[in-house]
């Protein structure tokens, strides 16, 4: 209803109205203003702070209006840093400014805008030192505002470096000062070491129980004793002190469970805070033996009660004492939909009766009979300290899971017991004797079991006398018992989370100013009452029984109350009142601390950069860490960079300066000229945890001098070519500037080398083997692409290669190779190969046949015994021009008769006479190119290579050879100029790229040969050798290999060019095995000594780098079409049924039948396997699982998929093969039979369809089960599919609702399935349970060899456990 002016109103009616239209008034003032300020443009800002290491990810933003003052913005990062205004600096950290380090001015009146903020972008600052001096952090009491709206909070807390949390300042109430400070609650929190949460929560409420600290403070460690690393008290008294006296924000409790003898592992470990309870005051009784702390626990924490069973016939009544530490409280009745609404509700139940009737009647011995009878508990006594545990944790039987219940559950802030001891009950003339077992079953609730040996205890128990006192005097004490049982609440702690897993903290009311606070890990905060009844859990609304799944899963777990008695109620120790050792303690901690604090400034102010150094003798980079104090001047860092990089006996020290460098582009920034005593802090731009350049120890020689490096100056790298002798300098470093032409850029280089500008070429390569020519001189070098470190190569000869096209010249292709040769050590095979081996590769027609052995053994001797592996292949190389020569005179007509393989080493000869002292065969390069002017005649054996899965265990001679899949050439397309590698290298080169006239007459070829299969093929389209397409480069020398690389063993140093082809590659190497290529195999060694085999001869050695090890190994190579495919015997009723047979070749184009043919001599003699070719099959293998059977007509590649790593199962036939036809199924069945628990043998059932009717008929035909009684089920994982007979009658899906096989859940379409069939009216055998434990030691053994599972079993729950020796016992028994 709207008012109106007729409408008389009551003055009540009338002032609320008033009260509106003022809110509207001033909410319409309010909107006005926001509106205005919208209108302003804001700057947002981004403070780093860069002053200290730990900090230095933090970010700080700003949304301000850009009419504010720089004096307002120092003011505002101040109150948000947590610093004193005026102690620090901001700087420009991007943009326009990035260059200008020039503080902002921090009294400046200026406007954001007018000092160069943009509005609308994010505006970079960098906090740093104001004058080299730290930033000073603001004091507790000028940060201190009101606790109770800024620091409230309660929950779980994101963990510290969590991934789900940033980095930036999320919240206005965040004290930056609070990441190195105390909380402003004056209370220290702990530390998380991972999953340690429980722990914490506990350790908390024992501090702040005054009673349990000032015990503890009054036991005194004996170091004689025990070691107090291990001493658990010792441990809980050091860190009560630091949790009292430290200025820490959060302490670490690493020494706490150190001494529980735990290592990091169980800081993973996720425990139950009231499992530790219990396990730590044990621990502590024990350690506590025989000192006045002996009883502390059971006089702070131990209460009794009586179980009880009355007759209901006679009234006699049994009963005994049990004493426990804390109740534990149902939440939700076993079987109820209603959770208890309250702790008293839950006190009620617990000590609720119940009734012992029908079958469950009590043998009363009073009675001599059984009768009905009422059980139940009584609390006797409560202790100081009541604990209460709400068990939230349950287990569904439904889900078969556990569970957490999160209902609603009250409790009160002030709790009255007495209305829960019943002392009426101590009176009763039935009560005929009890027995105390608090000794022996102290520290729980209460004994499963009853005792009915009765007998009389004569002890008195805090005004409870059981059996001493008179009734008046018992009334008179149970009377003052119940008057003083009023608990105030003090701790509650709380678990967020699931069963699975979660997080405690605390929630600790203090006895001494009566506020509460949260204690989360090592975040502590103020909180009010209404945040400790968050924690009652349940949800807001009614949701019936899934009322539990909705409601909030952060609520309390453990309440702990303190009886409220002005006699007992203790406050905690003032420091004046500290037992002596205490305060030495106290000391010594502070010392430590005031210690580490020191340490830490001292890392605070320490810069903590990488240091590189080119050492000037041994020439190599050296990596270190430099620390050293911001303090410290340029001067003083040299001398310590000197000493850190050991160059006492290099250098001298004068000799040395420390340069700005960019390690990543090898990039020297700038050098510090007359700043040898400014600070480094100042030079390195503060203290930082990383830098984004390093610094390098430049050396030099005493008759050298600096350069000066200046900022902007880029870094040119200048190669000096020489096209005469095709060699490639060292490099010179010249510094130069981006906007500099080519022109200049010549003229400087021409200084720096000596060299006329005027014909200098000058080729950049910007990046892999991208080689630009710099021919326009007027171009920029930055528009060249030059960049902070360059590398150009200059070459300034009056040839007339300068005249010819870039890309065709000289230069380009020297420089070409230069970019592309890499270095490999190749490990020759230790055995040359036997004679025989040698007379069927290389069948001489004519000439001398001891030339070839004579080169072989000469390959394989020492270096400098008779020729060396230079003078063979000199001889090679010179016999391999004259026969290219010959071919290029004879053209068409070469005679195609000389047909060996190694026929261009027959006439090769080796006469000492010949051999010039004077000129040095070692220092001669040789190279050639071979014409090839009948290309279409070259042949070879060699089609693929082996399998990158080959036995590393077999010898050197190995033919254990795989093909690899079919791969493109990616070789770039070289000039057939000779271009023998420029690096000044005293070794020979061969560069013919394949031999001639060599191969022409041995010739095979396959009918499949054109197509594409498993192996490369050396061949192009025309026939022409691959290799010879493309002209490589290739050098080799002898090389000494590192110690350990066997004695004997042949080692080559290889400079090739890694474009060339496996096969180019490999051809190459042929002189240095004895052997062709087609019978060596090539195997790449990785840094972990693992090789694998180079299988693509069409590949480039593109994927191989300098210095990489290659192992040559002999054996033949598979022919195009081949494969290796290893044969596995298929054996279904034996304990292994996969047992390897032989390696056999199948080729392309073959049929089933035609390679077994080609087995059966093969299994005769290598295995012993006598058969014929009806007599078995070959069927897929998949891992360990028989597959599709191949039938005799099918045909590799066209019927079947073959390919490399092929692996195939060979199955003995009892009878005819019954597989005709792709359209039938062959299943393995295996019968089931429970009443034996037994399994039968695998037999083969063949199908015509997927029908499981004809599968039920089958199973039925062939064990007389009538069909209707046939139950089967689809057996699971890898063959033979084993299983536990405990298990497979209950465990497998049995006769499923499918009619046919190849749908859900059977998903049978293919030969190989495993069927388990049963008899459904055979019953299971009934076990008794001495036979089943050895039933299932038996199954267990079995499955285990066999590799199974044994049966389901969860990751279990790792039991908490205290080590009072201080260290686990590793013996698995135990646990």
């Amino acid at each position: 209803m709207v008012p109106s002016e007729e409408n008389q109103l009551v003055p009540k009616e009338d002032m609320f109205w008033s009260c509106r239209q003022s809110i509207f008034a001033e909410m319409k003032k309010k909107f006005s203003q926001v509106e205005s300020a919208a209108e302003e443009p804001r700057v947002l800002c981004i403070i780093q702070d860069t002053t200290n290491s730990k900090t230095v990810n933090e970010r700080v933003t700003l949304n301000l209006p850009a009419s504010t003052s720089l004096k307002r913005l120092f003011e505002d990062v101040a109150s948000k840093v947590g610093y004193v205004n005026g102690t620090f600096d901001l700087v420009w950290g991007n943009g326009d400014n990035v260059t200008d380090t020039t503080p902002i001015d921090q009294n400046s009146d200026k406007t954001l805008l007018d000092a160069g903020f943009e509005p609308g972008k994010k505006n970079f600052l960098h906090l740093t030192d104001k004058d080299g001096e730290q930033p000073h952090i603001m004091p507790e009491e000028s940060g201190a505002t009101d606790d109770s709206a800024q620091d409230r909070f309660i929950g779980p807390l994101p963990r510290e470096g969590s991934g789900g949390c940033t980095n930036d300042y999320v919240s206005q109430s965040y004290s930056y000062s609070s990441v190195l400070s105390k909380s402003e609650t004056g209370y220290v929190g702990l530390v998380n070491q991972a999953m340690t949460c429980y722990l914490n929560s506990l350790l908390q409420t024992l501090f702040m129980t005054p009673e349990f600290r000032n015990a503890l403070y009054k036991w005194e460690f004996e170091e004689s004793e025990e070691d107090p690393v291990m001493s658990i008290p010792y441990q809980l008294q050091r860190l009560f002190v630091l949790l009292q006296t430290s200025k820490k924000r959060a302490i670490e409790t690493t020494d706490v469970t150190r001494s529980f003898g735990w290592d990091s592992s169980e800081a993973w470990q996720q425990h139950d805070v009231q499992e530790l309870c219990r396990v730590m005051f044990d621990a502590l009784e024990q350690k506590w033996k025989q000192t006045e702390q002996a009883d502390l626990i059971n006089q702070l924490y131990q209460g009794k009660l009586k179980d009880y069973v009355r007759c209901l016939e006679c009234g006699y009544e049994g009963w005994r004492i049990d004493t426990y530490l804390d109740i534990p409280l149902v939440i939700r009745p076993y079987g109820s939909n209603q959770a208890f609404a309250s702790v008293e509700e839950a006190l009620h139940a617990f000590i609720q009766p119940e009734i012992l009737d029908g079958p469950n009647q009590y043998f009363c011995e009073r009675c001599k009979k059984k009768c009905d009878a009422r059980k139940g508990l009584r609390f006797l006594h409560f202790p100081y300290l009541l604990t209460l545990q709400l068990k939230r944790f349950d287990f569904d039987y439904t889900t078969m899971h556990r569970i957490k219940l999160n209902d609603r559950m009250t409790f009160p802030e002030e709790l009255d017991m007495s209305v829960f001891i019943d002392v009426e009950d101590e009176k009763s003339p039935q009560t005929e004797s009890c027995t105390d077992s608090g000794a022996e079953n102290e520290g729980s609730c209460h004994s499963d079991q009853m005792s009915n040996d009765f007998s009389n205890d004569d002890g008195v128990d805090e005004g409870i006398c059981l059996e001493s006192n008179s009734a008046a005097e018992r009334i008179s004490k149970g009377g003052s018992e119940k008057s003083s049982l009023l608990y105030e609440l003090f701790s509650v702690m709380v678990h967020s989370g699931s069963a699975a897993g979660g997080h405690y903290y605390a929630c600790i009311k203090s006895f001494s100013d009566d506020q509460w606070y949260s204690f989360n890990d090592q975040h502590v905060s103020k909180i009010t009452q209404e945040d400790i009844k968050k924690t009652y859990g349940g949800s807001s609304g009614s949701r019936g029984y899934y009322s539990s799944a909705f409601a909030s899963s952060t609520n309390a777990y453990m309440l702990i109350y303190r009886l409220k008695d002005p006699t007992r109620n203790a406050k905690f120790l003032e420091a004046h009142e500290y037992p002596e050792h205490i305060k030495q303690l106290v000391q010594k901690e502070r010392e430590l601390e005031e210690q580490e604090k020191r340490q830490r400034e001292i890392e605070r102010n320490t810069c903590k950069i990488k240091l590189f150094c080119m050492h000037p003798t041994k020439q190599i980079m050296m990596e270190n860490k430099l620390e050293v104090h911001k303090d410290r001047t340029l001067k003083e860092a040299v001398e310590i960079a000197y000493k850190l990089m050991d160059l006492e006996e290099a250098v001298p020290l004068d000799c040395c300066r420390l340069v700005k460098y960019d390690e990543f582009h090898d990039y020297l920034e700038r050098s510090y000229e007359g700043e040898e005593d400014t600070p480094m802090g100042l030079l390195l731009g503060g203290v930082k945890s990383t830098y984004m350049f390093d610094l390098l120890l430049e050396t030099r020689r005493p008759d050298q001098i600096f350069q000066c490096y200046k900022p902007g100056e880029v870094m040119v790298k200048v190669h000096v070519v020489d096209l005469k002798t095709e060699s490639v300098a060292p490099p010179i470093s010249v510094r130069a500037y981006l906007n500099q032409t080519v022109l200049e850029f010549k003229q400087l280089i021409s200084k720096a080398t000596h060299l006329p500008a005027e014909t200098m070429r000058v080729v950049l390569e910007r990046c892999y083997n991208d080689l630009r020519l710099l021919n326009v001189s007027n171009k920029t070098l930055k528009a060249e692409g030059f960049f902070r470190s360059n590398k150009v190569f200059i070459e300034s000869s009056e040839s007339l290669d300068r005249h010819v096209a870039y890309t065709d010249s000289h230069l380009w292709k020297l420089l070409d190779r230069h970019a592309n040769t890499i270095r490999l050590y190749v490990s020759l095979p230790e055995q040359s190969p036997g004679s025989q081996f040698r007379r069927a590769v290389y069948q001489k027609s004519s000439g001398d046949s001891g030339n070839l052995d004579e080169a072989c053994e000469r390959v394989k001797g020492p270096v400098g015994n008779m020729k060396s592996v230079e003078a063979i292949l000199e001889e090679s190389t010179e016999k391999l021009k004259s026969l290219s020569l010959q071919q290029q005179q004879e053209g068409d007509n070469g005679d195609s008769s000389k047909s060996t393989e190694a026929s261009d080493f027959e006439n090769i000869e080796s006469p000492l006479n010949e051999i010039d002292s004077s000129a040095s065969a070692e220092n001669r390069e040789l190279e050639n190119q071979i014409q090839i002017s009948d290309p279409e005649n070259l042949q070879s054996e060699e089609r693929s290579d082996s399998d990158v899965n080959n036995d590393r265990s077999t010898s050197s001679v190995d033919s254990d050879i795989l093909s690899s899949s079919h791969s493109s050439d990616t070789l770039c397309n070289v000039d057939s100029a000779p271009l023998p590698l420029a690096n000044g290298l005293d070794s020979h080169s061969i560069t013919s790229s394949r031999r001639s006239k060599a191969n022409q007459g041995k010739k095979e070829t396959w009918d499949t040969a054109e197509e594409d299969s498993g192996t490369d093929s050396e061949y192009d389209e025309s026939g022409k050798s691959r290799g010879e397409a493309q002209y490589m480069y290739f050098k080799s020398e002898p090389y000494s290999a590192d110690e350990g690389s066997g004695e004997g063993q042949k080692w080559l140093m290889v400079h090739v060019d890694k474009r060339i082809t496996l096969s180019a590659f490999k051809q190459h190497l042929e002189p240095f095995v004895g052997v062709p290529s087609s019978h060596f195999k090539v195997f790449r060694v990785y840094a972990s000594n693992q090789e694998f085999e180079s299988v693509r001869l069409n590949e480039t050695l593109s994927s191989f780098s300098d210095d990489n090890k290659i192992t040559i190994r002999l054996g033949r190579a598979l022919k195009k079409g081949e494969y290796r495919v290893k044969v596995y015997q298929l054996l279904v009723n034996e304990p292994e049924p996969c047992k390897f047979l032989l390696d056999a070749v199948f080729a392309k184009g073959m049929t089933v039948r035609q390679s077994k043919e080609e087995l059966l001599p093969q299994l005769r003699e290598q295995c012993g396997l006598d058969l014929t070719i009806d007599r078995f099959r070959l069927r897929k293998k998949t891992w360990k699982n028989p597959g599709t059977v191949f039938l005799d007509y099918h045909i590799y590649e066209e019927d079947i998929n073959i390919s490399s790593n092929w692996e195939v199962f060979l199955e003995i036939l009892d009878g005819i093969e019954k597989m005709k036809s792709m359209s039938q199924l062959a299943v393995l069945s295996r019968r089931w039979r429970p009443s034996e628990m037994k399994l039968d043998s695998f037999q083969e059932v063949v199908l015509e369809s997927s029908s499981v009717e004809e599968l039920r008929e089958k199973l039925s035909e062939i064990s007389g089960i009538p069909l209707e009684n046939i139950e089967f089920a689809k057996g699971r994982g890898t063959f033979p599919c084993d299983i536990s007979i405990l298990e497979i009658h209950q465990d497998l899906d049995w006769n499923p609702k499918v009619s046919t096989l190849n749908v859900w859940p059977l998903y049978i379409c293919d030969d190989g399935a495993v069927i388990f069939y049963r008899d459904k009216t055979e019953e299971l055998m009934e076990l008794t349970d001495e036979q089943r434990n050895e039933l299932m030691k038996k199954e267990s053994s079995r499955l285990q060899k066999t590799g199974h599972r044994v049966t389901y079993s969860p990751r279990k729950e790792k039991a908490l456990k205290i080590y009072l020796d201080g260290a686990p016992n590793k013996d698995l028994t135990q646990d």
